[in-house]
């Protein structure tokens, strides 16, 4: 009997796939469906043929699912086929879940039983408590339970270049930098846009720069919240305004671009106490590419560490104002370019 692989990445797991191994049960849990989803289409893909499908691979769905019922159906053995795939989607809404135990007992070889679950707060409550002895029984009979954690956002870029790269793609710091700021960390998204991206490429293109992305996906390559954070770090009034009045034109959400700035002046502040550091060293504390570390470093310079932090006090109240409370009449755009008078100003 394999050894269980609680606690098992993503790459780990998708190896031994890969190499047309399977474990007799999966339990895929966790806030990033990205990779949940990843795993078991692959399974559904490709644990079986075409023709064996048709008899040997039973989906359910949580909200439907009768676990008893799935306890005798997991026991079914295949049909002309090596192995029978059982999968539950959407497990987070099944019924007593935990008394899939009792198959676990005494699995049936040939099965692949597939969990994804998908929680947003089962997992910490009383729920996931009543889930505990059923994946133990899962993990001791050799089974897989993977946990799909959200990144961060300081990690989304690497994400971005590394799937870029398995696509023999490159793309430029700064382009990957816009991604970011316009997708956001839900990784589904954001693998379907670069995938359209690709798509539209021309043949031949090896690197995807600020260009493609504003031809391809629809994001200015001057007006968006990178650039603004640049020039901001510039104090650059002139550009700072143009930005701001496109953005406010187009009636982009006011509190994530004050969420940009805060955190851009965040980093400013670390930069100011990490003043000695070695660049990777800051890129790597400011969670950025080592590209930019200029940029911070010449921003530290404008902004002296006693501005910076009444700056981030301020941003603090302007986040509040942006969702409504002690705002008065006025409007996203005036709150806007009023906070950027009193950053660029004072």
């Amino acid at each position: 009997m394999a050894l269980a692989k609680s606690g098992s990445t993503f790459a780990e797991v998708m190896g031994e796939l890969k190499k047309g191994k399977y474990r007799p049960a999966y339990f895929l849990t966790g806030d990033e469906p990205y990779y949940i989803d990843q795993i078991s289409d692959y399974i559904e893909q490709n644990a079986l043929s075409e023709e064996e499908k048709a008899f040997n691979l039973l989906i359910y769905y949580g909200k439907e699912v009768d676990v008893n019922a799935l306890n005798v159906e997991a026991r079914r053995f295949p049909m002309n086929a090596e192995r029978l795939v059982v999968m539950v989607k959407e497990a987070q809404s099944a019924k007593n879940l935990e008394k899939l135990e009792i198959y676990l007992n005494s699995p049936v070889a040939s099965t692949v039983l597939v969990i994804c679950h998908k929680p947003k707060t089962e997992s910490s409550g009383e729920k996931g408590a009543r889930l505990t002895k059923m994946l133990k029984q899962l993990e001791k009979i050799g089974g897989i339970k993977f946990e799909s954690k959200k990144l961060y956002d300081n990690q989304v870029p690497d994400w971005i270049s590394k799937y870029l790269s398995e696509k023999k793609i490159s793309v430029t710091p700064v382009a990957c930098q816009l991604l970011t700021e316009h997708l956001g960390n839900d990784l589904s998204k954001i693998a379907h846009e670069l995938d359209k991206l690709l798509v539209a490429l021309p043949q031949g293109t090896t690197t995807i720069d600020t260009k493609q992305i504003e031809d391809n996906i629809g994001i200015s390559k001057d007006f968006n919240r990178f650039e603004l954070t640049k020039a901001i770090s510039e104090r650059n009034i002139l550009k700072c305004n143009r930005i701001i009045n496109y953005l406010a034109k187009n009636a982009a959400p006011l509190p994530p671009i004050i969420s940009t700035i805060h955190q851009h002046f965040v980093r400013i502040l670390k930069t100011h106490l990490m003043a000695n550091s070695s660049e990777a060293d800051l890129a790597r504390a400011l969670g950025i590419n080592p590209f930019f570390v200029r940029e911070y470093r010449g921003a530290a310079s404008k902004y002296d560490i006693r501005r910076t932090v009444r700056f981030l006090s301020m941003l603090r109240d302007y986040d509040l104002r942006s969702k409504g409370m002690e705002r008065g009449t006025i409007d996203d755009g005036e709150l806007l370019r009023e906070l950027l008078f009193y950053i660029l100003h004072y």
